[in-house]
């Protein structure tokens, strides 16, 4: 699964602030699977629209199939699984350990 790279565009570097304000947003965009995964859990309808601006709709529900585990709480996951069509969705992503 290849994930488009988002752009450096103030609009897209102010979302990743918000979302994954734990690091730099330049990092934050850097892995788009991994960003979107926290998008759609703690992003905001205007900043998921920001976002739709530069990438497929279809890499939505990709990411889902790529999320890392932790990322998602329940009540996200399942309605982004709705949109993707996948009713009941999958089980959330959870740590392998060894």
């Amino acid at each position: 699964m290849t994930f488009p790279h988002l752009p450096s565009a103030p609009d897209v570097l102010e979302v990743a602030k918000r979302v994954v304000w734990f690091e730099p947003p330049q990092i934050a965009i850097a892995d788009t699977a991994r960003f979107l995964a926290y998008l759609m859990t703690y992003g905001t309808a205007d900043d998921v629209a920001v976002i739709r601006k530069y990438i497929e709709e279809s890499s939505f529900a990709e990411a889902l199939d790529a999320a890392p585990p932790g990322i998602f709480d329940e009540r996200s996951w399942a309605y982004w699984n709705l949109l993707a069509g996948r009713y009941p969705p999958p089980a959330l992503p959870d740590r392998q350990l060894p």
